[in-house]
């Protein structure tokens, strides 16, 4: 008579191979899983956007510091902080009287220099018949030449005086000297100011439109140059460098700009060469010292590569793709890129002509899986095709 314990033994070893004979294979017979479906597109030697991407500064396309000309106390503070302003716009108001006093002085000083002339200039008329005459002496004639003419010198230089104290008289209020965006005021009302000290009161930055400064290493612009010398890059006849500007969270502005000056000459503190890349900027999202990625288009590559954006992966330290080699298999290969034109990345460096390229279905496979290609799965062949 067999136990009861035998009896569980047995059912469990049923149990153990009716598992093993349900897990074995993953088709229909059993077999092996069948490869995974995927689109490829076969990269092809071909002219893309010769895509540089650099860190720069934004610059204030005008700046000015506004300073005192004239000497007194503030009153009145005439803008708010951080408004836009019209050129010769008032900005701060200056107690005048003492420079209305100063011009009242001068023309006083004025009318006496006139009525001076006048006086100098009758007696030398007079005397200037009493010598033909012989009536005076001619040491009398001179004389009275000689106090006309001092006396025409003190008017001059009491009009100048006048125009100087209106000057001054002007100044006190201070006005903006170019349009654009203030800064905070440095000055409160009540502060005394000077002309001699030429006390800082604000500062204006036109930022419409904006600069942005590039500084790429010499190295770099060489290499530049050396493309273009031997035709691996075409610049066009105009030479024209669009620049796009992405802010902080890849932000890309919608209007693009272009390079307007490039310096001769290389820092020698660090082997850079200095770029000017103008934007207009209506809303005023660039700002003076702010710091941007521009992307810089200079030229094309003759014989580049470019891949959709749906194939590429990017993570915090590379860019890889997932690749079908000869067997079939999924590989996966890091990638260089340089950046986007079109809706497609493109590939500095890491892909040859003719790799396979999966552009769909990537994301359900892992390196080393077989893999099956759809046909005609290459978006672009497809174009081709009559």
């Amino acid at each position: 008579m067999q136990s009861p314990g035998w009896m569980a033994r047995a059912w469990l070893l049923a149990a153990v191979a009716l598992a093993a004979g349900c897990g074995r294979g993953g088709g229909p017979d059993g077999g092996e899983r069948p490869p995974t479906l995927v689109a490829v597109e076969v990269v092809k030697a071909q002219a893309v956007p010769n895509l540089v991407e650099l860190p720069g500064r934004v610059e204030a396309s005008r700046s000015a510091e506004v300073r005192a000309r004239a000497d007194g106390i503030v009153e009145r503070q005439l803008y708010v902080d951080g408004t836009e302003v019209e050129a010769n716009a008032p900005l701060f108001q200056i107690d005048p009287r003492d420079l209305q006093a100063r011009l009242q002085q001068a023309r006083a000083s004025l009318a006496s220099a006139r009525a001076a002339k006048a006086q100098t200039s009758s007696l030398r008329a007079r005397l200037s018949t009493l010598v033909q005459r012989k009536a005076v002496s001619v040491q009398e004639y001179e004389s009275a030449q000689a106090s006309f003419r001092q006396a025409d010198a003190a008017l001059m230089e009491a009009q100048a005086a006048v125009d100087r104290a209106t000057l001054q008289l002007d100044h006190a209020t201070v006005r903006a000297p170019i349009k654009g965006r203030t800064g905070r005021a440095q000055v409160s009302e009540g502060a005394l100011v000077s002309a001699a000290a030429a006390t800082l009161l604000t500062r204006i930055d036109q930022v419409d439109p904006a600069f942005v400064i590039f500084n790429p290493s010499n190295i770099a612009m060489n290499e530049l140059e050396r493309g273009v010398a031997d035709g691996r890059i075409d610049v066009g006849d105009d030479h024209r460098v669009q620049v796009t500007i992405l802010l902080d969270g890849n932000v890309r502005l919608p209007e693009a700009g272009v390079v307007d000056f490039s310096e001769t000459a290389i820092d020698p503190a660090t082997g850079s060469r200095t770029l000017r890349a103008r934007f207009a900027n209506p809303d005023g999202r660039l700002l003076p010292g702010q710091f941007v990625r521009g992307i810089l288009a200079i030229g094309s590559i003759r014989n580049g590569t470019s891949l959709p954006e749906r194939a590429i992966q990017v993570g915090e330290d590379e860019a890889t793709v997932m690749l079908v080699n000869d067997e079939n298999v999924a590989v996966r290969r890091a990638v260089t890129l340089a950046g986007q034109a079109g809706g497609r990345w493109v590939v500095q460096s890491g892909l040859t002509p003719g790799d396979k390229v999966i552009v769909d279905g990537w994301h359900k496979i892992q390196p080393g899986q077989p893999v099956a290609i759809q046909p005609d799965a290459d978006p672009r062949a497809k174009a081709k095709a009559p």
